[in-house]
């Protein structure tokens, strides 16, 4: 029982995480700067949340090979996911980087040699055909060259997922890292930006402080709690907060089938979580025989 409450409050918090990735879309929509100028700027704030939580807890940041990986996947996360938000539309960006479970589950099969369950593939289907009717509706609208960027933020953030299973790993050491390369790539851009308002700053620094920081954190406490395909299914509920909080705010129009995907992919992701729940505690059961 106490593996399926650490389980669970693991998915809890790639949860909260995920809902707090799903402000990205509308505060770097709100920003009029460059996508490095801005992904610098949230960075920057991030280290110090991050500083701040690895200072309390007394841990060093490490480094490593396998650390090393990490950071790389957490900057292209951070890089391409903010180029493609200015290249196409924000439900384009965050849909096709919503191909991560899919990623994850190739990386773990190829690299891990852990082979997914059936209840995994059905779910990853299932995700991709909600992302699929995204895709109808939000692809007209964006640009071919940021679709493809966003695409390939995709297969960085599986990287992130993957964070905990790779050797010799530190998750939040990765995300310190990582999120130094990503503000040291973009300083020249930031130093450079006039276009200075206090609707810009408060964005901000709530990208900083809550889509980057505070989100990471939470990321790799619930990495250490769940599977990395678990935690890229829980966080399909990104995909759908994040087009509409744009659509309230900066009014990127959402469309019916993009309604449609997101009744399936939250379904998708329900569902794989109660047959997992039923499928681990029927596991947990011991023999009798």
């Amino acid at each position: 029982m106490s593996m399926q409450k650490s389980e669970h409050n693991g998915v809890v918090l790639v949860l909260l995480a995920a809902i707090l990735y799903s402000l990205g879309g509308v505060c770097i929509k709100i920003i009029p700067w460059s996508s490095m100028s801005i992904n610098s700027g949230r960075n920057l704030i991030s280290l110090v949340v991050i500083g701040v939580y690895l200072w309390r807890m007394g841990h060093r940041p490490r480094f490593n090979p396998w650390i090393g990986l990490g950071a790389l996947a957490i900057c292209g996360t951070n890089t391409l996911f903010t180029m493609a938000n200015k290249m196409t539309t924000a439900a384009n960006a965050i849909v096709l980087q919503f191909t991560a479970p899919i990623f994850v589950l190739l990386l773990t099969a190829l690299v891990w040699r852990k082979l997914p369950r059936r209840g995994e593939l059905v779910a990853c289907g299932v995700v991709v055909l909600g992302v699929l009717c995204f895709f109808v509706d939000s692809l007209q609208a964006g640009g071919m060259a940021g679709n493809v960027v966003a695409l390939l933020s995709g297969f960085s953030y599986a990287g992130v997922f993957l964070l905990q299973d790779m050797p010799d790993c530190d998750p939040i050491s990765s995300v310190f890292w990582g999120n130094v390369c990503s503000a040291v790539i973009g300083l020249p851009w930031l130093v450079a930006e006039r276009s200075v308002t206090a609707t810009s700053l408060v964005s901000l620094v709530v990208l900083g402080v809550f889509q980057v920081g505070l989100a990471y954190i939470l990321l790799t406490m619930g990495l250490a709690r769940t599977s990395a395909v678990t935690a890229s299914l829980v966080s399909g509920i990104e995909p759908i907060l994040n087009p509409i909080l744009v659509a309230l705010i900066y009014h990127e129009t959402i469309g019916g089938m993009s309604l449609l995907g997101a009744v399936i992919v939250i379904g998708g992701v329900v569902g794989y979580n109660v047959w997992k729940t039923k499928a681990d505690a029927a596991q947990a059961v011991p023999d009798k025989s």
